[in-house]
Protein backbone atom coordinates (compact mmCIF):
# COMPACT_ATOMS: atom_id res chain seq x y z
CA UNK A 1 0.00 0.00 0.00
CA UNK A 2 1.20 3.27 -1.24
CA UNK A 3 -0.66 6.79 -0.13
CA UNK A 4 0.50 10.22 -1.44
CA UNK A 5 1.74 11.70 1.69
CA UNK A 6 2.48 15.59 1.16
CA UNK A 7 5.88 16.44 1.44
CA UNK A 8 7.67 16.51 4.83
CA UNK A 9 7.98 20.48 5.11
CA UNK A 10 4.91 20.42 6.52
CA UNK A 11 5.10 17.63 9.13
CA UNK A 12 7.00 19.22 12.33
CA UNK A 13 4.99 19.12 15.27
CA UNK A 14 5.93 22.00 17.58
CA UNK A 15 4.64 23.41 21.00
CA UNK A 16 6.39 26.38 23.27
CA UNK A 17 5.47 27.05 26.81
CA UNK A 18 2.22 24.63 26.97
CA UNK A 19 0.15 24.69 29.95
CA UNK A 20 -3.30 23.09 30.67
CA UNK A 21 -4.89 22.84 34.46
CA UNK A 22 -7.47 20.67 35.37
CA UNK A 23 -8.87 22.58 38.44
CA UNK A 24 -5.80 22.40 40.79
CA UNK A 25 -4.44 19.87 38.95
CA UNK A 26 -1.46 21.52 36.67
CA UNK A 27 -1.22 18.43 33.86
CA UNK A 28 1.00 20.18 31.67
CA UNK A 29 3.60 22.88 32.87
CA UNK A 30 5.34 25.05 30.03
CA UNK A 31 6.15 22.32 27.74
CA UNK A 32 8.40 22.66 24.96
CA UNK A 33 8.77 20.16 22.42
CA UNK A 34 9.78 20.34 18.86
CA UNK A 35 9.39 16.90 16.39
CA UNK A 36 11.09 16.86 12.90
CA UNK A 37 9.90 15.75 9.83
CA UNK A 38 10.04 11.80 9.17
CA UNK A 39 10.52 11.24 12.54
CA UNK A 40 8.50 8.22 14.83
CA UNK A 41 8.66 9.91 18.09
CA UNK A 42 7.67 8.25 21.47
CA UNK A 43 6.17 10.06 23.90
CA UNK A 44 5.93 7.98 27.02
CA UNK A 45 5.64 8.63 30.93
CA UNK A 46 3.46 7.25 33.95
CA UNK A 47 -0.38 7.58 34.06
CA UNK A 48 -1.18 10.89 34.74
CA UNK A 49 2.54 12.46 33.48
CA UNK A 50 0.32 14.39 31.38
CA UNK A 51 1.15 12.59 27.47
CA UNK A 52 -2.87 12.77 26.58
CA UNK A 53 -3.36 15.91 27.15
CA UNK A 54 -0.57 17.09 25.57
CA UNK A 55 -1.53 15.04 22.31
CA UNK A 56 -5.03 16.52 22.76
CA UNK A 57 -3.59 20.20 22.99
CA UNK A 58 -1.28 19.76 19.72
CA UNK A 59 -4.51 18.41 17.44
CA UNK A 60 -7.12 20.70 18.77
CA UNK A 61 -8.81 18.44 20.74
CA UNK A 62 -8.07 20.64 24.01
CA UNK A 63 -7.62 24.50 24.62
CA UNK A 64 -4.11 24.98 26.39
CA UNK A 65 -4.71 27.63 29.31
CA UNK A 66 -1.35 28.68 28.38
CA UNK A 67 0.89 28.46 25.18
CA UNK A 68 1.14 27.76 21.49
CA UNK A 69 1.62 24.27 19.16
CA UNK A 70 1.09 23.50 15.76
CA UNK A 71 1.90 21.54 12.65
CA UNK A 72 4.49 23.04 10.46
CA UNK A 73 4.12 27.06 9.52
CA UNK A 74 0.55 26.36 10.78
CA UNK A 75 -0.82 27.04 14.81
CA UNK A 76 -3.50 24.77 15.83
CA UNK A 77 -5.66 27.19 17.56
CA UNK A 78 -5.03 29.92 14.43
CA UNK A 79 -5.63 27.94 11.84
CA UNK A 80 -7.42 24.63 13.13
CA UNK A 81 -8.73 23.84 10.03
CA UNK A 82 -5.44 23.71 8.36
CA UNK A 83 -3.66 21.83 11.49
CA UNK A 84 -7.04 19.05 11.10
CA UNK A 85 -6.52 18.64 7.23
CA UNK A 86 -2.82 17.43 8.18
CA UNK A 87 -3.40 14.81 11.19
CA UNK A 88 -4.77 11.76 11.59
CA UNK A 89 -5.61 10.98 14.96
CA UNK A 90 -6.35 8.16 16.91
CA UNK A 91 -6.82 8.56 20.51
CA UNK A 92 -6.54 6.28 23.40
CA UNK A 93 -10.27 6.24 24.19
CA UNK A 94 -12.27 6.39 20.92
CA UNK A 95 -15.98 6.52 20.06
CA UNK A 96 -17.19 5.14 16.60
CA UNK A 97 -20.38 4.88 14.44
CA UNK A 98 -21.33 1.39 15.67
CA UNK A 99 -24.20 1.87 13.21
CA UNK A 100 -22.07 1.31 10.01
CA UNK A 101 -19.95 -1.44 8.59
CA UNK A 102 -16.25 -0.92 8.45
CA UNK A 103 -16.52 0.01 5.20
CA UNK A 104 -18.61 2.60 5.65
CA UNK A 105 -16.70 4.12 8.48
CA UNK A 106 -13.88 4.79 5.81
CA UNK A 107 -15.40 5.90 3.21
CA UNK A 108 -17.13 8.53 5.16
CA UNK A 109 -14.16 9.56 6.63
CA UNK A 110 -12.59 9.56 3.11
CA UNK A 111 -15.53 11.65 1.75
CA UNK A 112 -14.93 14.38 5.31
CA UNK A 113 -11.96 14.79 3.98
CA UNK A 114 -12.87 15.62 0.21
CA UNK A 115 -11.99 12.23 -1.53
CA UNK A 116 -13.03 10.90 -4.93
CA UNK A 117 -15.23 7.71 -4.81
CA UNK A 118 -13.27 5.88 -7.00
CA UNK A 119 -9.54 7.08 -4.61
CA UNK A 120 -11.90 6.43 -1.47
CA UNK A 121 -12.80 2.96 -2.51
CA UNK A 122 -9.19 2.04 -3.69
CA UNK A 123 -7.70 3.41 -0.03
CA UNK A 124 -10.36 1.37 1.96
CA UNK A 125 -9.66 -1.99 0.22
CA UNK A 126 -6.37 -1.65 0.94
CA UNK A 127 -6.15 -0.93 4.27
CA UNK A 128 -8.45 -3.41 5.13
CA UNK A 129 -6.46 -6.06 3.64
CA UNK A 130 -3.50 -4.96 4.97
CA UNK A 131 -5.03 -4.83 8.49
CA UNK A 132 -6.65 -8.01 7.74
CA UNK A 133 -10.38 -6.60 8.09
CA UNK A 134 -11.29 -7.86 4.51
CA UNK A 135 -13.92 -10.00 5.85
CA UNK A 136 -15.47 -7.60 8.57
CA UNK A 137 -15.68 -4.98 6.27
CA UNK A 138 -18.88 -5.50 5.79
CA UNK A 139 -20.15 -5.95 9.13
CA UNK A 140 -21.30 -3.59 11.95
CA UNK A 141 -18.70 -2.08 14.13
CA UNK A 142 -20.58 -2.78 16.88
CA UNK A 143 -19.89 -6.48 16.41
CA UNK A 144 -16.40 -5.73 16.21
CA UNK A 145 -13.83 -6.61 18.75
CA UNK A 146 -11.39 -3.84 20.83
CA UNK A 147 -8.78 -5.22 18.38
CA UNK A 148 -10.40 -4.85 15.37
CA UNK A 149 -12.11 -1.48 16.64
CA UNK A 150 -8.84 -0.07 16.91
CA UNK A 151 -7.21 -1.58 13.11
CA UNK A 152 -10.47 0.17 12.09
CA UNK A 153 -10.25 3.34 13.93
CA UNK A 154 -6.30 3.67 12.71
CA UNK A 155 -7.65 3.23 8.94
CA UNK A 156 -9.53 5.92 9.40
CA UNK A 157 -6.60 7.85 10.69
CA UNK A 158 -4.88 7.49 8.13
CA UNK A 159 -7.21 7.35 4.84
CA UNK A 160 -6.35 10.53 3.82
CA UNK A 161 -2.99 10.36 4.10
CA UNK A 162 -1.84 12.57 7.08
CA UNK A 163 1.78 14.36 6.99
CA UNK A 164 1.56 13.77 11.00
CA UNK A 165 0.13 10.74 12.67
CA UNK A 166 -0.71 10.59 16.86
CA UNK A 167 -1.17 7.34 18.14
CA UNK A 168 -2.29 7.00 22.26
CA UNK A 169 -2.03 3.49 23.18
CA UNK A 170 -2.55 1.90 20.23
CA UNK A 171 -1.74 -1.69 21.04
CA UNK A 172 -3.61 -1.38 24.01
CA UNK A 173 -6.01 -4.67 24.21
CA UNK A 174 -4.94 -5.40 20.94
CA UNK A 175 -3.98 -9.09 20.25
CA UNK A 176 -0.29 -10.45 19.05
CA UNK A 177 -1.30 -10.61 15.76
CA UNK A 178 -2.92 -7.54 15.47
CA UNK A 179 -0.44 -5.79 17.62
CA UNK A 180 2.65 -6.72 14.32
CA UNK A 181 0.19 -5.82 11.44
CA UNK A 182 -0.10 -2.37 13.09
CA UNK A 183 3.56 -1.91 13.62
CA UNK A 184 4.01 -3.16 10.05
CA UNK A 185 1.82 -0.52 8.93
CA UNK A 186 2.96 2.32 10.93
CA UNK A 187 7.06 1.53 9.84
CA UNK A 188 6.28 1.54 5.95
CA UNK A 189 3.80 4.58 7.13
CA UNK A 190 7.03 6.39 8.13
CA UNK A 191 9.27 5.18 5.28
CA UNK A 192 7.32 7.28 2.67
CA UNK A 193 8.28 10.39 5.14
CA UNK A 194 5.01 10.69 7.67
CA UNK A 195 5.89 12.08 11.02
CA UNK A 196 4.30 9.26 13.68
CA UNK A 197 4.20 10.22 17.31
CA UNK A 198 3.44 7.18 19.99
CA UNK A 199 2.44 6.89 23.54
CA UNK A 200 2.48 4.05 24.94
CA UNK A 201 3.51 1.70 28.53
CA UNK A 202 4.77 -1.06 26.12
CA UNK A 203 8.73 0.41 26.55
CA UNK A 204 9.65 -2.71 24.08
CA UNK A 205 7.52 -1.63 21.58
CA UNK A 206 8.85 2.46 22.08
CA UNK A 207 12.20 1.03 21.65
CA UNK A 208 11.56 -1.44 18.69
CA UNK A 209 9.32 1.52 16.91
CA UNK A 210 10.76 4.94 17.56
CA UNK A 211 13.82 7.10 16.75
CA UNK A 212 13.51 9.51 19.64
CA UNK A 213 12.08 9.25 22.62
CA UNK A 214 10.53 12.35 25.09
CA UNK A 215 10.07 11.04 29.13
CA UNK A 216 7.31 13.06 30.57
CA UNK A 217 7.00 13.35 34.09
CA UNK A 218 4.81 15.77 36.17
CA UNK A 219 3.39 17.63 33.10
CA UNK A 220 7.13 18.43 31.99
CA UNK A 221 9.62 17.00 28.98
CA UNK A 222 12.39 15.50 31.51
CA UNK A 223 14.21 13.93 28.70
CA UNK A 224 14.80 12.80 25.48
CA UNK A 225 16.62 11.49 22.75
CA UNK A 226 17.29 8.51 20.43
CA UNK A 227 16.45 5.35 21.92
CA UNK A 228 19.93 4.12 21.89
CA UNK A 229 21.23 7.38 23.31
CA UNK A 230 19.27 7.93 26.25
CA UNK A 231 20.25 4.18 27.41
CA UNK A 232 23.89 5.27 26.91
CA UNK A 233 24.18 8.32 28.39
CA UNK A 234 21.94 6.66 31.58
CA UNK A 235 24.48 3.64 31.46
CA UNK A 236 21.52 1.25 31.02
CA UNK A 237 20.74 -1.47 28.55
CA UNK A 238 16.91 -1.17 27.45
CA UNK A 239 14.41 1.73 27.16
CA UNK A 240 12.61 0.87 30.12
CA UNK A 241 15.22 0.69 32.07
CA UNK A 242 16.15 4.02 30.96
CA UNK A 243 12.51 5.27 31.58
CA UNK A 244 12.92 3.65 35.56
CA UNK A 245 15.61 5.86 36.09
CA UNK A 246 14.89 8.99 34.89
CA UNK A 247 11.42 8.71 36.86
CA UNK A 248 13.11 7.69 40.20
CA UNK A 249 10.71 4.55 40.23
CA UNK A 250 11.93 1.61 42.92
CA UNK A 251 10.77 -1.72 43.32
CA UNK A 252 8.98 -2.48 46.35
CA UNK A 253 10.18 -4.96 48.45
CA UNK A 254 8.40 -5.03 51.66
CA UNK A 255 4.58 -5.61 52.47
CA UNK A 256 2.49 -8.28 50.93
CA UNK A 257 4.35 -10.92 52.89
CA UNK A 258 0.69 -12.99 53.21
CA UNK A 259 0.77 -13.29 49.17
CA UNK A 260 3.12 -16.38 49.60
CA UNK A 261 1.22 -18.03 52.93
CA UNK A 262 0.86 -21.48 51.90
CA UNK A 263 -2.99 -21.98 52.20
CA UNK A 264 -5.24 -25.41 52.40
CA UNK A 265 -7.43 -25.33 49.75
CA UNK A 266 -9.40 -28.91 50.26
Amino acid sequence: MVLDIPPAEDTSIWARGLVRRFGKTLAVDRLDIHIQPGEFYGLIGQNGAGKTTTIKMIVGLLRPDAGETGIGRYSTWVEPIEVKRRVGVLPEEFNLYERLTGAELLDFTAALHGLSNREAATRRKELLDVLDLGEAGDKLIAGYSRGMRKKVGLAAAIIHAPPVLFLDEPFEGVDAVSTRLIMRLLQRYTEQGATVVFSSHVMEQVERLCTRVGIMQGGRLVAEDTPQQLCQSLNVATIEDAFMKVVGATEAETGLGWLATQRDVS
